[in-house]
């Protein structure tokens, strides 16, 4: 079954203007489908002439007539003469006739979508007659704010094109809606609209009051005021804002309505976002705190690393100087992890990121004077939790580290490459260097030990242990060095 981008892609006559367009509508018709209590369907014409149903929206607002999808279907035979009637009108086009959907008997609308001289497509409101039997305020003035938008779409009034919607909790029309005239006064509140505003403190009835002074009136001295907030509460811009007061939150979107000539009111959505805000806002200090916590963290490790490395500079041994010089590179390792931590609220980091500046200074601080040594990366690792960036980073640097010292020891110049594949929670990682040889870095399957052995037992326990892979060492064909990690990752969601 074709979807909607293949329905619209069958139409070469449509540019990019015109599909943009219908993304829009589709984007945002929702709104309407739930103030009229009807389905809608976007029709158009595939490439060979016959009417489709590209897009479908169902109502939230009342039981919808079609419980299965029907984008791709093509409209029935008996209706192609109503759809090109409806096609060359420039206004809404009325059905003369009922049709049945299932067991419920509907009568259908035509909005043709026009967009620069030319009819785009039709979007038919599918209404159920037994939801307009027995209507009161609430439900009569739904319909007829849902019909004047609708009104609005052969005349390029809707979607708003300069729309500006910032919000995360969008209102809708179940959470409550407003109607003002052109003046900005409330014609209409419904009853959860009234709520809204009562539990921001506006204990007064609202028909009849400006908006804009309802609103204001709740707000205090320190309650902030976003800009964007008097263009909604005045129903004067396609645009949304929170109205905050009373220790309470009301996310509002204003759908400006316009006939023909000029603007004649708003629509003004609204919806409690109190305990969503609330729950936003404890979780944004959580993240402070941890972020926190990681930037102590490294701080702390970035101190004891000084301290090993003014050790290593006072001591006259040279052995000692190297082994605390490699410990000082292993706690700057991890030190690093931890700032990489501490600029994410979720506890992964971008460990591309991270590798790249620690595998640069592993060599850095490896190499001799005289010594030109590059790394390059086939391949992401992707976002990674602490747990596994940790000990991974160790890993990769012990391995950098023992490339350049016993792989290039004695040579000029030399290139690294590492290669990474990822699925899931599998991690393969091949690091080659174009060095010496597998004799000069490889005794007994494991990395050629330096000093005390610990980089050798590092890379061996965090890859067979704590990631319950296996380490292999081979030699290149074209000369130099070759390691292969196969590691099933512990914390990294799988795929």
């Amino acid at each position: 079954m074709a979807d909607f981008t293949q329905i619209l892609a069958t139409r070469s006559d449509f540019d990019e203007e015109d599909r943009e367009w219908l993304h829009h509508l589709v984007a945002d018709w929702q709104v309407i489908a739930d103030l009229s209590f009807a389905d809608l369907l976007l029709v158009v014409q595939d490439g060979n002439g016959d009417y489709v149903v590209a897009e479908q929206c169902r109502p939230s607002t009342v039981a919808t007539l079609r419980t299965d999808d029907v984008v791709g279907n093509k409209a029935p035979a008996d209706m192609r003469t109503e759809l090109d009637a409806a096609m060359e009108a420039s206004v809404v086009f009325r059905s003369t006739v009922l049709r049945n959907v299932g067991r419920s008997t509907v009568c259908n609308v035509y909005a043709p979508v026009r967009r620069n001289g030319k009819t785009l497509g039709l979007v038919v409101r599918e209404t159920n007659m037994a939801t307009r039997e027995s209507n009161g305020r609430n439900e009569s003035e739904s319909i007829n704010a849902g019909k004047q938008l609708y009104e609005m779409i052969p005349r390029g009034q809707f979607p708003y094109m300069d729309g500006v919607m910032s919000q995360r909790h969008n209102a809708r029309v179940a959470d409550g809606f407003i109607v003002l005239d052109a003046e900005g006064i409330v014609r209409y509140a419904s009853p959860n609209a009234i709520s809204c505003f009562r539990r921001l403190g506006s204990l007064e009835p609202m028909q009849g009051l400006l908006l804009s002074e309802v609103g204001t009136e709740l707000l205090h001295e320190n309650d902030p005021l976003p800009e964007s907030l008097p263009l909604v509460l005045a129903g004067k811009a396609a645009i949304d804002s929170e109205l905050s007061a009373n220790r309470s939150v009301v996310s509002m979107r204003s759908l400006p309505l316009f006939n023909p000539e000029s603007r004649t009111g708003a629509i003004i959505l609204c919806r409690d976002v109190t305990e969503l805000s609330r729950r936003e806002q404890e979780l944004q200090t959580k993240n402070a705190t941890i972020s926190e916590i990681h930037h102590r963290v490294k701080n702390n490790l970035q101190a004891v690393s000084a301290l090993l490395r003014l050790q290593a500079r006072k001591t006259k041994s040279m052995e000692v100087k190297k082994e605390l010089e490699e410990a000082q590179r292993r706690v700057q390792t991890i030190a690093m992890v931890h700032e990489g931590l501490s600029q994410t609220a979720d506890e992964i980091v971008d460990f591309d990121k991270v590798i790249s500046n620690l595998l640069k200074m592993s060599v850095d601080l490896a190499t001799m004077r005289d010594q030109h040594i590059s790394i390059e990366y086939v391949g992401k690792f992707g976002m990674m939790p602490a747990q596994d960036a940790t000990p991974l980073s160790l890993v990769l640097t012990e391995l950098i580290t023992n490339a350049v010292e016993h792989g290039f020891e004695g040579l000029t110049d030399g290139h690294i490459t590492i290669s990474v594949g990822r699925s899931g929670k599998n991690l393969n990682v091949v690091v080659e260097d174009d060095g010496s040889g597998l004799d000069h870095e490889e005794s007994h399957g494991m990395a050629r030990p330096s000093g005390s052995g610990l980089g050798t037992q590092i890379i061996n326990t965090f890859v067979t242990n704590d990631f319950g892979g296996s380490v292999k060492w081979e030699q290149r064909r074209e000369g130099g060095t070759r390691v292969i990690l196969d590691m099933k990752l512990r914390a990294a969601k799988g795929e």
